[in-house]
């Protein structure tokens, strides 16, 4: 059944700029791509949605914090609690952690500078829907490209993420580009459905530019989204 194309929204938020980035990788990996409109109070009929990178309204008062009250929020806000699919990347990762999606908050990174590089991830977990094409341990080349990527929970909050196993992917030893907490560069919800994660799987998704290593997480997501929908077959 792997004609089967999962219907994959991406939200487009004033100021997003990876959006085409995303519904690019999803639909070459196989998804039915659908662009979303950050002021559509109603969604379509959708098995996941993403929240792709960018700078969203500016990232005027704190990263995603506008966002967060767009009208479409409300609807994925649902979807998630539902139980829907939802991956956050880069800003989708801020937009999730101020709708309370997520645990923690994304601040500056510790050096105040911009950075844009190729990163290397080791990963957490491999029994989730973000990560399942994954090997445990499996080290990744994913590129970030961010002013606020540091993850950030005060030790009562990062002590919970831990015990409850909620870390995906962290930054190998000595790559953390931002200062984040416990090396955190992407997370998972308690309920295992959201994930947020800071680097940008949509730009590795094919060698040629560098690495494909995104596209595990990418296609992972397609394959869960994919089984929902012959499950309600």
């Amino acid at each position: 059944m792997s004609e089967v194309r999962p219907r994959v929204g991406v939200v487009t938020f004033p100021g997003s700029n990876d959006d085409r980035d995303a519904v690019w990788a999803l639909a070459a990996l196989g998804a039915d791509a659908k662009p979303l409109w950050h002021a559509d109070e109603r969604l379509p009929a959708l098995d996941a949605i993403v929240l792709p990178g960018g700078f969203s309204y500016g990232d005027y008062l704190r990263a995603g914090a506008i966002a967060r009250f767009s009208p479409a929020m409300g609807a994925v806000v649902e979807f998630a609690r539902e139980g829907g699919l939802v991956l956050g990347i880069c800003n989708g990762f801020q937009v999730l952690c101020e709708a309370g999606l997520l645990p923690g908050v994304l601040r500056p990174n510790r050096s105040l500078s911009f950075v844009c590089r190729d990163v290397r991830l080791t990963v957490e977990r491999t029994d989730t829907p973000f990560t399942s094409r994954c090997r445990p341990g499996q080290e990744l080349t994913i590129p970030v490209k961010h002013g606020d990527g540091c993850w950030f929970a005060p030790a009562a909050l990062l002590a919970e993420v831990e015990g409850d196993d909620l870390v995906l992917l962290r930054y190998a030893e000595g790559e953390n580009p931002n200062g984040s907490v416990a090396d955190v560069a992407g997370l998972v919800s308690p309920e295992g459905n959201v994930m947020g994660l800071m680097p940008h799987p949509e730009h590795a998704v094919d060698p040629l530019l560098g690495s494909g290593d995104g596209a595990l997480v990418l296609a992972s997501l397609v394959d869960a989204a994919r089984d929902r929908v012959l499950q309600a077959a």
